[in-house]
């Protein structure tokens, strides 16, 4: 199975660029109810997923910085605590699979290291969980 077949295309995936500030972050966030959101630079490489908490322990952790003055303060300067790593547009399912395992969606890139999309961990569930179901009643009627 292609990784195409599950991705969601960048136009309809909420991302930030390192170039937002904290407070367009948290308030993009917090409007599509996500805790974690792509975070591209301006001609569109992923460059990580920047979550809730990366945000917050900034915050807490970063003297002068304050929900006051987070328009003032770039994404670029938030260390991302957790790597999430992206799959090519032509990996194989065991990839997305492996990496899907701790990630609740998987950044899809191109030949460029362009990104195209996300596939999310509920897709990929829910396919392996008809072809699981599908199997299993083809096997019962053996």
């Amino acid at each position: 199975m292609n990784v195409a077949f599950f991705l969601l295309p960048k136009q309809d995936v909420i991302t930030v660029t390192i170039h937002s500030t904290l407070r367009q972050t948290l308030e993009r966030m917090e409007f599509h109810r996500y805790s974690a959101v792509p975070m591209l630079t301006d001609d569109g490489r992923y460059v990580g997923t920047v979550t809730e908490g990366d945000l917050l322990w900034y915050l807490k952790n970063t003297e002068g910085v304050s929900f006051e003055n987070a328009h003032r303060h770039l994404l670029e300067d938030v260390p991302l605590r957790m790597r999430n790593k992206p799959v090519h547009i032509h990996a194989q399912m065991e990839d997305l699979i492996d990496l899907a395992k701790t990630q609740n969606f998987v950044p899809v890139i191109d030949d460029f290291d362009h990104f195209i999309g996300i596939v999310r961990r509920s897709d990929i569930i829910e396919y392996c969980a008809k072809q699981m179901f599908g199997r299993s009643e083809a096997a019962g009627r053996a």
